[in-house]
């Protein structure tokens, strides 16, 4: 196991500039997720840490020793990527044991490396197969044996469960935890996908553009985003975000009154979030539904507010349609305010 310093890092293709300064620092055996959407940076930051990219500036050190010339071999890391990267013509044994061939283990060795495994991932029935003859969530397990056979300091992960359906992603994320609570291994997880990043992570790093927008674990981005940005992408059904402005002691938004966070001025001009769990339906302020979503287990309602369109959820099987009426009420209590010009927290 080894930890991960990451300082002042930048990236730049040409007079483009892709990474700006990025600090991120990961603990020994910690599972650090970076999460944000296409194009924020995250894969660019992992495969810098594999050095499978330059780096521009700034500095990378893994177990303290810095890596930044070092070539990918010698960084005593293992990745496992989105497309499982296996070569066809070999059987899993051969494809997990490959990485221990290049470095002329001993045979012995290597059978064990690949049994041990094989043992931790369900993979021991599947040792003379092909790729070709494995499920998609086989062959994800073994690009993840491929790795944990090198017993490298980290572990890198790169969009693993993409490809996969959305049953056999949950399933497959659960393995993967498993596997960090039995290997106590330091990961780095890049995924675009926020409920992967909260039921996986000890710490989530948020990327946006190039920049980190937030590090905490994950109920801390969840129950105080530091700005405008984590709270809009950190939760599913994402938090509603609406205009406000402070009226005397009052906060004025989607045409109720609540009681304004303390520290605000009057006349100030604010966004204001809340969760949609935290929207109450069935008492408050009439509300137009515009869509229903039945879940099973919850109600999604989209609904027109006092001029903001909201989301609410409820546990309630009621029976409402497109073009109906609820009664809502925004809980003040579990607002979030943000600053309307620089999107930083408030309160």
């Amino acid at each position: 196991m080894g930890s991960v310093s990451i300082r002042k890092l930048v990236k730049a293709y040409g007079a483009m500039q892709v990474m700006h300064g990025v600090d991120v620092d990961i603990a020994e055996g910690e599972f650090a997720v970076l999460v944000g959407p296409s194009g924020c940076g995250k894969s660019t930051l992992l495969r810098m840490v594999a050095g499978l990219e330059t780096i521009t500036g700034g500095e990378i050190a893994i177990d303290g020793l810095r890596v930044n010339d070092l070539e990918p071999k010698d960084r005593d890391i293992a990745m496992v990527f989105q497309n499982y990267a296996l070569y066809p013509q070999m059987t899993v044994a051969q494809n997990m044991g490959f990485a221990l061939e290049m470095q002329k283990k001993p045979r012995d060795v290597i059978r064990a490396e690949v049994a041990r495994a094989a043992e931790i991932l369900s993979l021991t029935p599947l040792l003379e197969r092909k790729p070709a003859q494995l499920s998609g969530g086989q062959r994800q397990r073994v690009a993840m044996g491929r790795a944990i056979v090198r017993h490298p300091k980290v572990f890198l992960f790169d969009e693993p469960l993409s490809n996969l359906d959305a049953k056999l992603r949950v399933q497959m994320r659960a393995e993967i935890k498993a596997l960090h609570q039995r290997l106590k291994s330091t990961i780095i997880y890049v995924t675009h996908d926020q409920i992967e990043a909260m039921t996986l992570a000890d710490r989530i790093v948020v990327m946006n553009g190039g920049r980190v927008e937030q590090i905490g674990t994950p109920l801390e981005l969840y129950d105080r985003p530091g700005n405008v940005f984590v709270a809009g992408f950190m939760g599913s059904p994402a938090m509603n975000l609406m205009s406000a402005v402070v009226e005397g002691g009052d906060l004025v938004v989607a045409g109720q009154r609540l009681p304004a966070p303390p520290g605000l001025r009057p006349g100030q001009r604010l966004t204001w979030g809340i969760r949609p769990e935290h929207v109450m339906v069935g008492l408050g302020t009439p509300a137009r539904v515009e869509v229903t979503e039945p879940t099973g287990p919850e109600l999604h309602l989209t609904v027109s507010l006092g001029g903001e369109t909201l989301v609410a959820v409820t546990r309630e099987r009621l029976a409402v349609q497109p073009g109906g009426e609820v009664l809502v009420s925004l809980d003040p209590a579990q607002g979030h305010a943000f600053d309307a010009e620089t999107g930083l927290r408030l309160a």
